[in-house]
């Protein structure tokens, strides 16, 4: 444990604190409370009991308190999306998504899709910002426009070459109202494929249905974009089959001509003046292929790549992850030039345009809106996932304690009462080194399960 921790370059403090938890009594029980989180880096602590009861004889069948756990506390997982802030958690809702997403491509009658919605017609779409003055990029073969060949993670890239007279107000206006422009966009859609099967938005809406799963990502220069899987279907959802007239080309041709409609007008404040804010030029369109048809978007790429981005925010362009108070901060976290000017300039705009809470999203450059969201028939839920994952925990508890499974005997029913309280959250300084090497651990023991897994599949269709 000690060379462990040398090497791990911890101080001289986290290096005691790690030894002083691994010696405690009961180290091994806060171990199987940590493994149960995931390895969650900001446990929630809880304080209780809870009692199982059978409300035909009023007998306990089970009594449960923390007085017995390490420090008197339960430790639960925070559930927070973002890698930033817990990468355990972040890391499941990762998981979640890539589920969600993949069961509206490769259909999964578990989670309520039929596979037959592989045959339905959809696309992969990016959808951008507009410029906001020219920044540092690699744009192919061809030098910058600084005259450099820049290196993939060169810091400058997404900087503007003119931070002077880059549009910062611009740039943190269009990232506040991106979702409107992504609610009006869906609008759109749905009339411009009317036009094009040549019916009334009544009749199309009674023939047709588009879905959709989406997540927000932020590009280099702090402007977010959005990837989207849309999806056509029959007027029931997934289960019902497109009419005919659904093609990949009209859906396709559609998804162009409702960007380029979309139109979002922020009325003039102060020194700003009236603007119409639109999506960027950059729009992009692929079909997505089945897994193995040879094609370069796959259903395992698309999910792949949505759940990546599902657990990242404004902090991939330096940012910080949390609300900032004033302009003082950013000198004090040390925030980069580019990113500093886009929270300044929410600040500046926040008087202007008080009913966007710039302000409150600052650290978000603006952006307030969900990042990952998806349409109610695109596939299962999230909450769903997590259902399936607390019932399977809660078969596993039962079995252990003895107590009747309600799906055996639904007349065996049982009465809990429980008393929880919060009694803080995180961990110590050596409590969260050892968290740290406990989610590693889970996370590298899956992958390698999933790889053999991968490896089985694939000797077995060869042998097929």
């Amino acid at each position: 444990m000690t060379d462990a921790a040398t090497m791990a370059g911890l101080d001289a403090a986290t290096l005691a604190d790690v030894l002083r938890v691994a010696a405690s009594s009961d180290f091994d029980r806060w171990q199987e409370q940590i493994r149960r989180t995931g390895g969650c880096s900001d446990p929630i602590r809880l304080a209780g009991s809870t009692k199982t009861i059978d409300p035909t004889t009023g007998t306990v069948l089970h009594h449960y308190t923390t007085e017995n756990e390490p420090g008197g506390m339960l430790r639960v997982a925070c559930g927070n999306r973002r890698a930033s802030r817990c990468p355990a958690c972040a890391w499941t809702y990762a998981g979640d998504t890539y589920h969600l997403i993949r069961s509206g491509l490769t259909g999964d009658p578990d989670k309520g899709t039929p596979h037959t919605v592989r045959d339905h017609p959809r696309v992969f779409a990016t959808l951008t910002a507009p410029s906001f003055g020219p920044v540092h990029n690699r744009p192919g073969k061809r030098p910058c426009r600084c005259s450099t060949h820049h290196a993939e993670d060169a810091l400058e890239l997404g900087t503007p070459l003119a931070p002077d007279s880059y549009d910062y107000a611009g740039a943190v206006l269009w990232n506040n109202h991106a979702s409107d422009l992504w609610r009006y966009f869906t609008i759109y859609l749905r009339r411009e494929i009317a036009r094009r099967a040549g019916l009334t938005q009544t009749a199309a809406r009674e023939q047709s249905r588009i879905s959709f799963g989406k997540v927000a990502e932020y590009q280099k220069r702090g402007a977010v974009h959005f990837h989207a899987v849309i999806r056509f279907d029959g007027p029931e959802g997934p289960d019902d089959p497109p009419p005919a007239w659904a093609t990949l080309d009209l859906l396709t041709d559609a998804i162009h001509a409702a960007a380029a409609r979309v139109t979002v007008d922020v009325p003039p404040s102060g020194d700003q003046p009236a603007r119409t804010l639109r999506w960027g030029t950059q729009l992009d369109v692929q079909p997505i292929g089945a897994f193995g048809d040879g094609e370069d978007i796959t259903e395992q790429a698309v999910a792949s790549y949505v759940a990546k981005y599902a657990t990242k925010a404004a902090e991939t362009t330096g940012t910080v992850d949390r609300r900032i108070g004033n302009k003082e901060a950013l000198v004090l976290l040390e925030v980069p030039d580019h990113p500093r000017r886009l929270i300044e300039a929410c600040l500046d705009l926040h008087p202007l345009y008080p009913d966007r809470k710039l302000r409150d999203w600052a650290h978000m450059l603006g952006f307030r809106g969900h990042f990952s969201t998806k349409s109610r028939r695109y596939s299962t839920t999230l909450g769903a996932l997590r259902q399936v994952r607390a019932d399977y925990r809660a078969a596993q508890q039962r079995a252990a304690l003895g107590l009747p499974d309600p799906d055996d005997n639904p007349e065996a029913t049982t009465l809990v009462l429980a008393h929880w309280t919060y009694a803080g959250h995180g961990h110590t300084p050596g409590e969260s080194w050892l968290a740290a090497t406990i989610h590693h651990d889970i996370q590298l023991n899956r992958e390698t399960a999933r790889e053999a897994l991968r490896d089985q599949l694939a000797l077995e269709g060869a042998a097929a």
